[in-house]
């Protein structure tokens, strides 16, 4: 089954959305569909890479769309039980996690770029990221999301 038609995965894309548009005053998606199965179907086929994770103390990855997969070469099965720190190299890390800390402050961040590592060691630079606070339908941080329209491989 593909993972946009799992009911949490339909939740968790309208929650990306939503969150985003809370946020910044603009949509994720053009033409964004209402309905959440259709959400989920366009988020996950979008070109631009997104990827959420959770609030655990070392935060798991819980979304990541085709591009997303791709990019960090990994399987949906594989893309939940990682945690998100792990699409940074180690030395990238601690800029990664102000940056979360910044966005976690002010609802989101954008213009990021920074060096992240595929699951095989490929490295690239993401450029123009935005990465914002997912709120849940109470309006509760559940977590963050990222996505960035460019990418070299270095």
């Amino acid at each position: 089954m593909e993972p946009w038609l799992q009911p949490e995965v339909i939740q968790q894309a309208r929650r990306i959305c939503v969150s985003f548009r809370q946020w910044t005053g603009r949509s994720l998606l053009a033409d964004a569909a209402e309905d959440g199965l259709c959400l989920a179907q366009q988020l996950f086929h979008w070109s631009q890479p997104v990827l959420s994770h959770g609030c655990e103390t070392d935060p798991l990855l819980n979304y990541g769309n085709q591009a997303a997969l791709s990019l960090w070469e990994l399987s949906w099965g594989e893309l939940v039980q990682l945690p998100s720190r792990l699409t940074a190299e180690p030395m990238a890390q601690e800029e990664r996690a102000r940056l979360l800390a910044q966005a976690a402050r002010q609802g989101y961040t954008n213009n990021y770029s920074g060096v992240r590592i595929s699951r095989s060691g490929r490295r690239f630079r993401i450029e123009n990221a935005w990465i914002w606070t997912v709120l849940d339908e109470m309006g509760t941080p559940v977590g963050q999301a990222a996505t960035f329209d460019q990418w070299q491989f270095l």
